[in-house]
């Protein structure tokens, strides 16, 4: 698409201390390959506060970190990508303080996009506070990227937060769901402005390997979770279940906690190794012998598509999870449990030879960060012809009509 327009992204995490298999970051560094990127790290819902939030001051400090890095460019292979944490203040209790925060940071991101020759980008938001800094900025279309209920989210002001959902799903151009049921459960609310982009994978990157020994001298079966272990997704019960009535199977977390892991490490089969870059993640994950999805039953859960469950199926990992209901789309693919017994069940299962019978291939074959980019693009530039009141481009109608009627399985 000739003078296609940029996008800038008010992400729902911060680039310096998340993990990079978030999608954001996955999408916005291959979309920087063909049109400049400008990524907003997290503005965040809720100042962090003691006895209200898990770990608040060293949240705080972590942002206050990102702050001060402001601008940067942190890809030297591509150029067009740029991270910037604008200076803010998280206090969205008051309206008064919420509109002067959104002011300073409006001022800031616009100031930056001018800088890098951006005119009317795409606006994608994901994390519902920024849309008080975004609705009155100039842009090409407005999309919501629906990729988690955050008015769920216990720690936030849910009143709050539901409210600026709201609003973002009735006045954005366009919303994104990577969950079928999420977006099913709000239709009434966004009609034909919905679009199913489902989560991608690195193929090359979560490519099947043999073991690789990083886990060696740790005794086997080893079941293994990798990924945010955030107490609000996390059924840390039913691990420590699974600790105690399983004590010949170890019990490997990779990934950083929002709480204090003494209740799991605790007992002497449990290691959590803490966060590990994503460079190394598919060799660690390559060494377990079940790889499991742990999940709390809640609306948080029963909205989201977890990114995990392509990455442990192109590892070539069997894979043992909790119900939501995005995998009734992978039923032939995962081995699903209903409640706690189950899941110790399947894990047995797996350890004795069980396996999904499902054709990974034909999943993955299409499934790539790369055939999401393309897809996100497509849409978002149809979206902004249609405002302008043009044809959407063929490719931005082929992806219109996979996204109403789900044309791939992936």
């Amino acid at each position: 698409m000739p003078n296609a327009p940029d996008i800038l992204c008010f992400c729902g995490q911060d680039w310096w201390y998340h993990n990079r298999a978030h999608s954001d970051f996955q999408l916005m560094t291959r979309a920087a390959k063909s049109r400049k990127v400008l990524l907003v790290n997290s503005i965040g819902m809720r100042m962090p506060m003691p006895g209200r939030s898990p770990l608040p001051f060293r949240r705080i400090w972590r942002k206050l970190k990102s702050m001060l890095r402001h601008v940067r460019h942190p890809l030297p292979g591509t150029p067009d990508f740029t991270v910037m944490t604008p200076l803010l203040f998280p206090f969205y209790g008051s309206a008064r303080a919420r509109a002067w925060n959104a002011r300073g940071i409006r001022a800031q991101v616009e100031r930056v996009a001018r800088k890098l020759g951006m005119h009317e980008p795409h606006v994608v938001v994901t994390v519902p506070t920024a849309w008080d800094v975004a609705k009155e900025m100039a842009r090409s279309s407005l999309v919501y990227n629906r990729s988690d209920k955050h008015s769920a989210f216990g720690e936030a002001d849910q009143g709050l937060i539901a409210g600026l959902e709201r609003e973002l799903l009735t006045e954005a151009d366009g919303v994104l769901y990577s969950s079928r049921a999420f977006r099913d459960s709000e239709r009434e609310l966004t009609g034909d402005r919905s679009h199913f982009l489902d989560h991608g994978v690195d193929t090359v990157h979560f490519a099947p390997r043999a073991r690789t020994g990083r886990l060696a001298g740790l005794p086997r079966p080893i079941v293994g979770f990798f990924g945010g272990l955030d107490d609000y997704v996390i059924d840390f019960d039913l691990l420590e279940r699974l600790a105690v009535e399983r004590p010949h199977y170890t019990l490997v977390l990779i990934g950083d906690a929002t709480l204090p892991m003494d209740r799991l490490t605790r007992h002497a089969n449990v290691r959590h190794l803490g966060f590990r870059p994503y460079a190394e993640i598919p060799d660690l994950g390559a060494d377990f012998d079940v790889s499991i999805m742990p999940w709390l039953d809640n609306d948080w859960i029963r909205c989201c598509n977890p990114i995990k469950l392509k990455e442990y199926l192109s590892l070539g990992q069997q894979v043992v999870t909790t119900w939501f209901p995005e995998v009734e789309h992978y039923r032939d693919l995962v081995h699903v449990a209903r409640d706690g017994d189950q899941f110790l069940a399947r894990i047995d299962a797996v350890v004795q030879g069980a396996k999904s019978p499902g054709d990974r291939q034909a999943l993955l074959g299409a499934a790539t960060w790369d055939d999401r980019t393309r897809e996100l693009l497509a849409i978002l530039d149809g979206i902004a012809a249609r405002r302008r009141g043009q044809p959407a481009s063929g490719d931005a109608v082929r992806v219109r009509h996979m996204s109403d009627g789900e044309g791939a399985r992936a």
